[in-house]
């Protein structure tokens, strides 16, 4: 699982701004690169769900600290709270009366590889296949799309989409599942090694609210 997230790296299309024949290896490792060098990262997210039925869209802020920690911090259309401290992980919906608490190790998650994105990230090695996606439009002209499956969830994924800007910051997220199912999240106002206290990533259960050890979920 803490492979898929560095899965969590980039986009790429074809453009001038890389050249003709941009090189693959080149910029698999300088996202790397940039991301390994990282202590921690804030930026502000859009989450797409698409998939039997539904077509729900979320938006909130996330909070990325090395190592392992993160925090997403839904706001619309309701607020909503996941956040892991490297060891475990939590959800939780404001009002409700139980929260979920689940091991990392056994979190099978999709914002969870998230977490282990700085200071881990090895593109070429964690993405099965990973090469250039042309057939895929970027957001902005001058950022390149990636594609590729990752190797510790194969069987779940038919493929990652990624899209870097040419400052190999990573700008887009889709995940394509085997049940038809898409996920996809673009990142804004990314805010790199701020200041972020430890405490941001700790849960502190509400009184009367249960804690449940099981799945963590939406």
């Amino acid at each position: 699982m803490k492979s898929m997230l560095s899965l969590v790296v980039l986009g790429l299309c074809l453009t001038p701004v890389y050249g003709a024949a941009p090189d693959l290896h080149a910029i698999a490792h300088a996202v790397d690169e940039h991301y390994n060098h990282l202590r921690s990262l804030q930026a502000d997210f859009t989450e797409t769900y698409r998939g039997g039925g539904m077509d729900r869209a979320e938006s909130g802020t996330l909070w990325l600290k090395k190592p392992g920690k993160m925090r997403w911090e839904y706001r619309s259309p309701r607020d909503k709270l996941f956040l892991s401290d490297g060891k475990d992980a939590w959800f939780y919906v404001p009002g409700d009366k139980q929260a979920r608490k689940t091991p990392v190790r056994k979190l099978e998650d999709l914002r969870s590889p998230l977490g282990f994105l700085l200071g881990k990230t090895k593109l070429e090695k964690e993405l099965q296949g990973l090469g250039f996606a042309p057939d895929i439009a970027p957001m902005d002209q001058g950022d390149l799309v990636l594609r590729g499956v990752p190797r510790a969830l194969g069987d779940r994924i038919n493929q990652i989409l990624l899209e870097v800007t040419p400052e190999n910051r990573i700008r887009r997220i889709q995940i394509d599942e085997t049940d038809g199912s898409s996920t996809e999240y673009r990142f804004s106002e990314q805010r790199e090694d701020v200041p972020i206290e430890d405490k941001l990533f700790r849960f502190a259960v509400p009184r009367g609210v249960e804690m449940i050890e099981g799945d963590v979920g939406q």
